[in-house]
């Protein structure tokens, strides 16, 4: 059982460190460090338990394939879900969500992981917890996924001066920010040792092999989504990731398994526990299975009857009282509580291959690397061998020549699912002035008068407490005289 022997006192005066908002509110969004202070030796070094930390990190992961406000928001952009009665979120309202919960939670976790196994204070007393080169390696790439994620979501973030004791906090440009992330996880591949795992991993049980794969595919997937705006960098790094190794099973993806009880599925826990009904699975990308004869139609919902997409308040509640059918996300009612998510995948990196491929960065089959990929997929998903055959002989699936590079690109949408994060990236990735819609071609909602959002806005606490730096990178996200615009593009997202 692993020992909690963190002082209150510790953890406020390390919550201080998060983005330079008042200790109260990151305390009050920081779920993850509840710990308490009986049977604490007062005379006794008082340090985090790294593999607490890390098993915090992990438990939450998950939500953000589906689960948090930004997952979930992300989700209905990329058209993944629809909302069935509250529809504001997926008609554009700007949803004003702040990423103090990531700052203050995981990220200020992992971060706590690797001071005190640098700190020559606290590196030996940390050794019992695995050697401190695995420690700081494993920490250091999931904080790179975590940069990744809001990178993504906002655009230019804190980041070089993140998570130090500072008031204010500039705002990193996001053109910097990648570069800086696709340094450090090779650096982080190369710090892990011969020495002993680190505990609390239950990912990967403490497999530095397995940890140098998963962040080789993230350097992997950095680098493709630099294709628009600096496809000479992203094919250096893309080659050299997968020179490196990445992921190219389902054995070695990062997933988190949920054993049930009250450790469950994100969706399963949303409509079963809170009783929640607001997401469906979109009728977007059932209509997109179904036009595929795609199988894993009946492993995305319960039924196969999708929600139309970005309807009225109104609208949404009339079609659904004579649609009672519609499906709700995932087919949780067979697996019920212990549903794995998987971060990243073996056939979402085979598909990021078969892209490079075809883009003639590496000497990869595209072919080979794009069933590869979806046949993996199939699998993760319980298809069947012999229904994986039958769908890759499809014309409307097979690479001919012809739209390859969509047909790649709708398979990747389709292999990120229920993960909006990815899924609305890799979209908005797509979208350029001669295609706006993207692959798959996603249309705004309906008499919406707004397009798909391209960022979210920054929080509401940022402009009330880093005014200055927030104003800077706000106002390099003005679109049609709107400051911090959900229009306007992030650094990848070339027109």
């Amino acid at each position: 059982m692993i020992k909690k022997i963190i002082m209150k006192a510790i953890k406020f005066k390390f919550l201080s460190v998060a983005l330079g908002i008042s200790l109260l509110m990151i305390s009050s969004c920081s779920k993850i460090n509840e710990f308490d202070d009986t049977n604490v030796n007062p005379n006794a070094p008082t340090i985090p338990v790294p593999s607490a930390l890390l098993s915090n990190v992990l438990a939450v992961i998950g939500n953000n394939v589906w689960g948090n406000a930004i997952a979930q928001t992300s989700a209905l952009y990329c058209q993944y879900c629809s909302e069935t009665q509250y529809t504001d979120a997926s008609r554009y309202t700007d949803p004003n969500l702040g990423w103090d919960g990531y700052y203050g939670g995981p990220m200020y976790d992992l971060q706590g992981i690797i001071n005190y196994n640098t700190d020559p204070a606290t590196k030996d007393l940390a050794l019992i917890y695995g050697s401190n080169a695995n420690q700081i390696a494993t920490a250091r790439i999931l904080l790179d996924y975590y940069y990744m994620v809001l990178t993504d979501t906002y655009g230019d973030l804190p980041y070089s001066a993140a998570l130090k004791n500072n008031p204010t906090i500039a705002f990193d440009k996001q053109q910097d920010v990648y570069p800086a992330l696709i340094n450090d996880l090779k650096s982080a591949v190369a710090q892990f040792d011969a020495g002993a795992v680190f505990q609390g991993d239950f990912v990967y049980s403490g497999s530095t092999a397995k940890w140098k794969k998963f962040g080789n595919s993230l350097r992997a997937i950095l680098a493709l989504r630099m294709s628009k705006i600096n496809p000479t960098l992203g094919k250096t790094e893309f080659a050299a990731a997968i020179t490196a190794g990445v992921i190219t099973a389902n054995a070695d993806n990062f997933t988190i398994a949920y054993p049930g009880g009250n450790y469950r599925n994100p969706v399963n826990n949303y409509y079963v526990i809170t009783q929640r009904f607001d997401y469906a699975v979109s009728k977007t990308i059932t209509d997109k299975l179904t036009a595929l004869a795609d199988p894993r139609i009946s492993k995305f919902g319960h039924t196969s009857k999708g929600f139309p997409y970005g309807l009225s308040r109104d609208d949404a509640i009339a079609w659904s009282d004579v649609n009672a059918d519609y499906a709700n996300l995932l087919a949780y009612t067979s697996t019920p509580q212990t549903f794995p998510f998987h971060v990243i995948s073996a056939g979402q990196v085979w598909l990021a291959r078969a892209e490079a491929a075809k883009l003639g960065w590496t000497a990869d089959d595209a072919t080979v690397a794009y069933n590869t990929g979806i046949s993996a997929s199939m699998e993760q998903w319980g298809i069947s061998a012999a229904a994986t055959t039958t769908y890759l002989a499809q014309s409307s699936v097979m690479l001919n020549g012809a739209n390859d590079l969509q047909k790649i690109a709708e398979q990747r949408w389709i292999s990120h699912y229920p993960d909006g994060n990815q899924g609305w990236a890799e979209w908005r990735r797509t979208s350029t002035a001669a295609n706006p819609n993207g692959y798959p071609a996603l249309l705004p909602a309906p008499g919406a008068g707004k397009q798909i959002p391209r960022r979210m806005a920054y929080g509401p606490n940022d402009p009330l407490y880093n005014p200055t730096n927030w104003n800077a990178a706000a106002t390099g996200y003005t679109v049609g005289g709107v400051k911090d615009s959900q229009d306007a593009r992030v650094w990848w997202d070339k027109p």
